[in-house]
Parts: C-alpha cells; structure tokens; sequence
C-alpha cells in the first residue's frame, strides 16, 4: 500500500466585507481568542442619526 499525506499551513487570510452608513468606523475592533475570530460593530443610535442631520434655510 502506498500512503499520500498532505499537510496544509495558511499564514493568514483576508475577507473583505461591505459595511452599512449606520455604523461608528472608528470605533471597529476585533481580536482572537482560542482561534475564535470576534469582531465588533457599533451602529449609530437614533439620537445620533438625528444629530448627523442637518438643516440649512434658503432664503
């Protein structure tokens, strides 16, 4: 019998995700713990979208 071993090592990996408007970019942060990737988004609240608004009068 002959016996074929492969083994495969991945030095690192790249996704590229598309992100809604509603979210604070600055404040993404992500980490690695027992080799769970956890990544965390924060959307903008009510309040703040109500604030981004703004009205300028034409006279």
């Amino acid at each position: 019998m002959r016996y074929l071993r492969h083994e495969f090592s991945v030095e690192h990996f790249r996704q590229t995700v598309m992100l809604p408007e509603d979210i604070h970019k600055e404040q993404i942060s992500a980490k690695v713990e027992n080799g769970i990737l956890d990544i965390v988004i924060p959307k903008v609240t009510v309040e703040e979208k109500k604030q981004a608004i703004q009205t300028i009068e034409v006279c």
